[in-house]
């Protein structure tokens, strides 16, 4: 059995409790009028610019007198949803996290893979801050929907009533059908992984293998309910903060940002877990095919990525280009950065066969891919929200270390629940003599 230490729980309530604080320092550094936003947004170029003006201060200028009080008002509120979007950011990045476990491991009950039964309860626990986090994100959703910011510019009525594409998507993009929506994936997502938690632990004491059965029948059925669901939440979640663009290619591509997370973590506690003495029958092959699909889905998701921007940047219509040109001027670093982390440095380094089997290597990789798919989540909110008023500091900070507190202290006292090998699974034995 494995006992979460006093040190992982001291450590994982100190980076909520210094997150909690960032984020209230960032909200408290909101704006609360238009005159205060102009006095930021003044302060922040002359700091950039040491008391000469640049061309962007004439371009902001001009564009400030040409729109007056509608551009001052929009820059306002892009500033009060600084705070807020980088907690979204950090809630929806973990709680993806969470998700694309899930899919995994009812990927892996429904093939009924025999390499990796010894992988369920960390699977498991992972999966257990579905609860905890799809609750916030939520929440958050809410927070939205109730004016408490402007994210979703389509919730706002004085906003559709003046656009004529957004009065053509009122039939799907309503705040109560949204809500409805959210819940309704939400409580799919969540009972399936309580169902099949449940049907797992009782296989383990069972004298047949109809708990066994059971699972691989739901998980096949989950299966189908999630590739509709997250397609919707991708769109719902993401894409509407956005809500003159689309792409069909959206839902997939996001699938493989959480798929290939997800992956990465079940790899990092697994290695964690295996450095404490526990998961002793898990070998080098199972750490070797965890990075092969740390591997694989990062070129899948650099395939998605590639073939949605080629596909956007050559047709050149300006309704559907715009949606990368603005991240392509306003966040060059994050932008590029992002695509060297998830797909040159996962190309480079886990290529070669062997460096797979390598524990460190495998975690300093599985930290890298994290941090760039984090990036890729704020590269898919920030610019829609805050447009050119971002900057990394108090509340990005604050929202990654509150939420990574958390899900440690959720996972490990799930693992901590129950014992870490399952017994009676079917393929336990051909699990722990898997060698590649």
């Amino acid at each position: 059995m494995y006992t979460v230490s006093n040190r992982l729980k001291i450590t994982s309530y100190i980076l909520m409790a210094v997150g909690v604080l960032f984020l209230a320092i960032g909200f408290m550094a909101a704006p609360s009028t238009v005159e205060e936003a102009k006095e930021m947004v003044a302060a922040h170029h002359d700091a950039h610019s040491d008391g000469h003006e640049t061309a962007a201060a004439h371009a902001d200028e001009a564009h400030g007198e040409a729109h007056g009080a509608a551009h001052d008002e929009h820059v306002f509120h892009q500033l009060q949803n600084r705070p807020w979007s980088a907690l979204y950011v950090a809630a929806f990045f973990f709680f993806m996290i969470s998700l694309g476990v899930l899919a995994f491991y009812a990927i892996q009950r429904a093939a009924q893979a025999g390499w990796s039964p010894l992988l369920f309860r960390v699977m498991e626990g992972i999966t257990a801050y579905l609860v905890p986090g799809g609750i916030i994100v939520f929440v958050l959703l809410m927070c939205s929907v109730f004016h408490m910011n402007h994210m979703f510019t389509w919730m706002d009525a004085d906003v559709v009533a003046e656009d004529y594409l957004l009065q053509g998507k009122k039939g799907y993009l309503n705040p109560t059908f949204f809500l409805i929506r959210a819940a309704f994936f939400l409580g799919g997502w969540i009972f399936y992984r309580q169902y099949s938690r449940k049907l797992s632990l009782a296989q383990d004491n069972a004298d047949d293998n109809r708990n066994f059965v059971k699972n691989f029948r739901w998980s096949a059925g989950f299966l189908v309910f999630y590739l509709v669901t997250e397609s919707m939440m991708s769109w719902d979640w993401i894409m509407s903060l956005d809500p003159h663009w689309f792409s069909t290619l959206f839902g997939w591509y996001v699938f493989a940002s959480m798929f290939v997370s997800g992956i990465t973590v079940i790899a990092l506690i697994t290695i964690y877990l295996k450095s404490k003495g526990l998961l002793p029958e898990v070998n080098n092959s199972h750490i070797h095919d965890l990075a092969k699909f740390m591997f694989g889905i990062s070129i899948f998701w650099t395939y998605l990525w590639f073939s949605q921007f080629m596909l956007i940047w050559y047709a050149n219509i300006p309704e559907e280009v715009t949606y990368f040109v603005t991240r392509i001027e306003d966040y060059k670093l994050p932008f590029f950065g992002m695509l060297a982390l998830n797909f040159i440095f996962p190309l480079l380094v886990l290529m070669n066969s062997d460096f797979k089997r390598v524990n460190w290597f495998v975690v300093m990789a599985g930290i890298i891919i994290l941090f760039g798919h984090y990036m890729d989540v704020f590269n898919m909110v920030m610019p829609a929200t805050v447009g050119d008023q971002w900057y990394i500091g108090f509340p990005e900070i604050g929202g990654i270390l509150f939420f990574a507190g958390l899900f440690v202290l959720v996972v490990f006292t799930t693992l901590s629940k129950e014992a870490l090998t399952p017994k009676r699974n079917p393929f336990i034995e051909e699990s722990k003599h898997f060698h590649y």
